[in-house]
């Protein structure tokens, strides 16, 4: 489904859950992200938009969380909140410090610039919710002062040409009286979203995502009784059924009842289709907690303790059933099955014979259904992955193609990616793709079957070429003036 997206970059603020909610009430698809995140990835997703949060730090300290100047130079609008904002401007060349008064709480902005595209349909005086200790003193080159109060003499900077607009306050909170406003006019405006986004179509949309991702396997949820887990648990149960495995760690601290409440929506009496287990925790809980008194600290035990005892309860279940469970690069523990090369479509001569009339077929994806022939001659399922890109590579040499062009997040195959000695290829010879290949330059499960494909593909017949691309740069690249030709 093609969506609008507005990107929210968290740097540690405390309502940076409300602000894309505030987002979504516009009807504009939003994500959140750390601000760590790559700004490739940021990219890739094409946002039409990116919002900077709040946060503790200043952002004239060395180790503060911070963003790369290319964040502000991709034509793409930005909006900075608070900390966002002084951190606009600290990277664009102007100037933030520690404030002799502080503003916090319910404070009357006065708006310069009637004419800014955030304050349209705003009045000239508001109140707005203040909540910070530094403040911008100057403001970077190309901008102008849009908004100030009687303590802060920048409330509000803007450089319009770019897009780019940095608020001193918090529009997402009620207590700014026209912040919802203020957000629309950005999101609305600035961005030019359409507003058509429906969180109703957004679930539907989600749970067929969830269907085709899991497919017939087996998922294992960490399940703590909150809103984030409850959410991903109704979802999840709705696409898959019975598989899905829910772990519930009572830890003791709930509030009365509630974990016999929790039980009771996602248990075997509750409303979900799924398997439900329950680890009565709260002794354990106790005993690691005493004599600790430390808020931060506290949290870290529970927090540690819940990842603890969710692994046993993994390892539990891999034991009963035989599994291999490895965590995967953080993004939690995974069965681990076989990845077979591809050596057969079932599905070939019905692929043939639509391309042969003129259809544009969509096949083999995620690598296709895995399957194998039993002794009887007959096609059962198998717990495996097949490499959507090695079938890819299979289904080309059985059309006998010419060329195979596999579309990626990236423009280009690159060595030394992401260092600062990182050189784009506009073309590869198999013995140089090889020899990149022997020295590790990609990274397994990323760009390595790429190249492990376009190579096999090259070597199946003289003639052939691979190109490595991104989806945006197809059409260039078949023209030769784009991707990586593999030849």
């Amino acid at each position: 489904m093609k969506r609008e997206t507005v990107v929210v970059l968290d740097f540690g603020g405390q309502y940076n859950q409300l602000v894309a909610r505030r987002v979504r009430e516009c009807n504009v698809y939003c994500e959140i992200y750390s601000y760590k995140t790559d700004l490739e990835k940021i990219k890739a997703m094409n946002p039409k938009g990116i919002i900077l949060t709040g946060g503790p730090n200043s952002c004239y300290e060395a180790d503060s969380p911070t963003c790369n100047k290319e964040l502000f130079e991709l034509g793409i609008p930005v909006l900075g909140l608070c900390y966002g904002a002084q951190l606009m401007m600290h990277v664009l060349g102007g100037k933030v410090e520690k404030a002799d008064v502080s503003e916090y709480g319910k404070t009357e902005v006065l708006v310069d610039k009637t004419d800014s595209k955030i304050f349209k349909d705003v009045s000239d005086k508001t109140i707005c919710w203040m909540s910070h200790t530094d403040y911008i003193s100057q403001v970077a080159p190309g901008f102008e002062i849009a908004a100030h109060t009687a303590d802060c003499p920048v409330a509000t900077a803007q450089n319009e040409e770019k897009k780019l607009y940095a608020i001193q306050f918090h529009p997402e909170v009620l207590h700014t009286v026209e912040g919802k406003t203020m957000l629309s006019n950005f999101v609305l405006g600035v961005c030019e979203c359409a507003g058509d986004w429906k969180m109703d179509a957004f679930v539907e949309h989600t749970i067929k995502e969830i269907r085709e991702k899991v497919g017939d396997g087996k998922v294992l949820l960490a399940l703590s009784g909150g809103v984030d887990s409850s959410v991903a648990a109704g979802l999840l149960s709705r696409a898959i059924g019975k598989q899905l495995t829910c772990v519930f760690v009572d830890h003791g601290l709930l509030r009365k009842d509630e974990g016999d409440e929790v039980e009771g929506v996602f248990g075997p009496n509750g409303q979900f289709d799924l398997n439900f287990i329950r680890v009565n925790a709260q002794q354990r809980y106790y005993d690691k907690l005493a004599g600790v008194t430390e808020p931060e600290a506290k949290r870290k035990i529970i927090g540690e303790e819940f990842i603890r005892i969710f692994e046993e309860e993994a390892k539990k279940i891999a034991d009963e059933k035989g599994y291999v469970m490895k965590e995967d690069a953080g993004r939690g523990w995974r069965r681990v099955v076989a990845s077979p090369m591809p050596v057969e479509i079932e599905e070939l001569s019905a692929v043939k014979c639509l391309v042969d009339n003129g259809f544009v077929v969509v096949t083999v994806g995620g690598g296709g259904i895995p399957v194998i022939r039993n002794d009887k001659g007959e096609l059962e399922g198998t717990a495996a992955v097949i490499d959507k890109d090695l079938a890819s590579e299979k289904l080309a040499e059985d059309l006998d193609a010419d060329a195979l062009v596999i579309l990626t997040a990236v423009e280009k195959v690159s060595i030394n990616y992401k260092k600062p000695d990182q050189k784009d290829l506009d073309k590869l010879t198999v013995s140089e793709a090889r020899k990149y290949m022997a020295e590790g330059q990609f990274a397994p499960g990323s760009m390595l079957p790429k190249v492990e494909a376009a190579v096999k593909f090259v070597e199946s017949k003289p003639g052939r070429m691979t190109i490595i691309t991104s989806l945006d740069k197809a059409v260039e690249a078949l023209d030769g003036k784009a991707g990586t030709t593999i030849a």
